[in-house]
């Protein structure tokens, strides 16, 4: 692996100094980042104060590039890892490297990369920096497209896992292949045609060595027979007429005895539909969702966010402000079952609501709960070494993970000056993030947003938020929340902003407010940021994957660049 590493750096830093023909004759770009933190201890917020004083997380990749071929490498550092990323960062080096050659219908990657089979039910590798996750294949593959509408796609290797060196440890091996025909592109006669049709499949398998598992079953001791080879497949179906589209996928999981289910023996599988029509002024999509025990890791004895093989996306809105997002719902592996609608119409200019530059609305309801599960006869519910339960498939549980009803106004009043009112009515289960036996959250939460322009280049936005609830205990629910904002945007260069979160309604301790300077200009491609302030505790979600953000109290500096 070492002598592959050092020959992709020469290979790139010889591209670099001659200018030929060929491989030689590519193009270097690149981009990196660097936050630094640091942080002071204080008692009423939660923060603990930093030993090292400072830390830094950065990041650069170097691309090189030709018509045919791609090279590069990211090169990380962790000194150590900023609060809220896992401490197994800590260390610096090359923690991403590939080489890729495309030539006619075939393309072939080595080292690492990312990639997604479909929805991601069966796989997906990706990065989310901002959740401190990456799972990134190391390995050989393959993308043909051997005929115009047909796609294949053939991988193997292991998952990063921090700076672990995987191929000298028994991490699981992946393996999987996906297949993919457009009918449109194969038959000469759709091309064109108003009916659309596309048709995919996967096949994923993860290799593990088995590991010695024991459970007690009616007072005798039994050894567990552990699957060294775990599959999952999956078929989709993409259907579209005019302006109306279908897209469905089904997946299928074997038995996987592993430490997310308490090693019980019951299949997963997962469905996913959406279904969305459009018009000039009006959209509407409607999509549903249903997960049963579906964590599928490349590691059986693992718990958390990590060498996860298959991505499981939230159906519910994702949302970018910051108590919007306060009881943000996390995806629940072991089963769930969902709906969420989308309504977004424009009202015409010239309409009383409409006015002179009319008005876009948008309406959202989601409603997540657990799936049907009924103990086996003799057994507890997931009693480790059996099929864990049954399950009816399209019954719902007694439990309510998530609801929500979330109202969106956007209004242009003038060319300079425009807003955005949202409403957002929650109800949110602690159980969702493991916290079993607390009370249910009840949320209603306001946003007003209202920006002018000055000029092409200068601009000032405004912002108002407030959350209320009667629940307030403990860290996961701390009453009502009341946060201003402002941002003036200088020349497109510069930007200073301020904001304060207030804790005025907790019974529970200080009523704290959490505020927050920052500053930053832009010049070509670099932007640099800092800020000084408080960070709230909580949970940082994305995609229906979280991550919990501790408490903070100091300077944020943030470094980007591209060239």
């Amino acid at each position: 692996m070492k002598k592959t590493l050092l020959l992709l750096i020469v290979t790139v830093s010889l591209a670099c100094g001659v200018k030929a023909q060929g491989i030689l004759g590519g193009r270097v770009t690149g981009n990196f980042q660097t936050d630094v933190q640091s942080s002071k201890k204080d008692s009423v917020i939660g923060a603990e104060g930093l030993e090292d004083k400072m830390r830094i997380n950065a990041f650069a990749n170097i691309l090189y590039s030709t018509d045919n071929f791609k090279a590069g490498f990211r090169y990380e550092a962790y000194l150590n890892p900023i609060l809220g990323f896992d401490n197994e960062y800590k260390g610096a080096g090359i923690a991403y490297r590939f080489a890729s050659y495309k030539k006619d219908f075939f393309e072939i990657t080595v080292g690492n990369y990312y990639e997604q089979f479909g929805n991601g039910l069966v796989f997906r590798s990706y990065e989310e920096r901002n959740l401190g996750l990456d799972n990134a294949m190391d390995g050989l593959r393959i993308i043909a497209k051997p005929f115009n509408g047909v796609t294949l796609k053939g991988l193997v290797g292991k998952q990063r896992y921090y700076w672990e060196d995987i191929w000298q440890t028994e991490n699981g091996l992946v393996r999987g292949a996906d297949a993919e025909i457009s009918f449109n592109d194969i038959i000469p006669n759709f091309t064109y045609s108003d009916f659309r049709i596309s048709l995919g499949g996967s096949f994923v398998s993860v290799y593990e060595k088995a590991t010695a598992e024991s459970t007690t079953l009616d007072g005798i001791t039994y050894k567990l027979n552990i699957p060294e080879n775990i599959g999952a497949g999956a078929f989709r179906l993409n259907l579209g007429y005019k302006n109306f589209n279908f897209q469905g996928e089904f997946a299928q999981k074997g038995q996987d005895p592993n430490a997310m289910n308490n090693y019980i023996y019951h299949k997963g599988n997962a469905l996913l539909l959406a279904a969305d029509y459009s018009m000039k002024g009006f959209a509407i999509r409607l999509e549903g969702k249903r997960i049963d025990n579906m964590s599928f890791k490349s590691k059986r004895n693992l718990q958390g966010r990590m060498l996860n093989v298959n991505y499981l996306p939230a159906i519910t809105k994702q949302h970018s402000y910051s108590l919007m997002s306060m009881y943000s719902y996390a995806t629940q592996l072991d089963g769930e079952i969902g709906f969420q609608a989308d309504v977004m119409y424009k009202v015409k200019k010239g309409t009383l609501l409409g006015g002179k530059n009319g008005m876009d609305l948008k309406l959202n309801y989601s409603y997540v709960a657990s799936i049907d599960k009924t103990a086996l006869d003799g057994y507890t519910l997931n009693q480790k070494g059996t099929l864990g339960y049954e399950s009816s498939f399209f019954q719902i549980g007694d439990e309510k993970y998530f609801q929500e009803i979330n109202l969106e106004i956007n209004k242009k009043f003038s060319k300079d000056y425009k807003m955005n009112f949202m409403y957002s009515y929650q109800e949110f289960n602690p159980i969702a993030y493991g916290h079993a036996g607390n009370p249910f959250i009840y949320a209603h939460i306001f946003v007003a947003e209202g920006i002018y322009r000055f000029s092409s280049h200068n601009s000032l936005k405004g912002e108002l938020q407030w959350l209320t609830t009667k629940q307030d205990y403990d860290e996961f629910a701390k009453g009502d929340w009341l946060q201003l904002g402002a941002e003036y945007n200088l020349k497109g260069r510069y930007f200073f902003a301020v904001s304060d979160q207030w804790n005025y309604g907790t019974e529970q301790g200080d009523k704290v407010h959490y505020y927050n300077l920052s500053m930053g200009c832009t010049v070509n491609t670099t932007r640099v940021q800092l800020s000084y302030g408080k960070q709230r505790q909580g949970i940082l979600c994305i995609g229906g994957v979280c991550r919990e953000v501790p408490a903070s109290n100091g300077l944020f500096l943030t470094i980007t660049s591209s060239f």
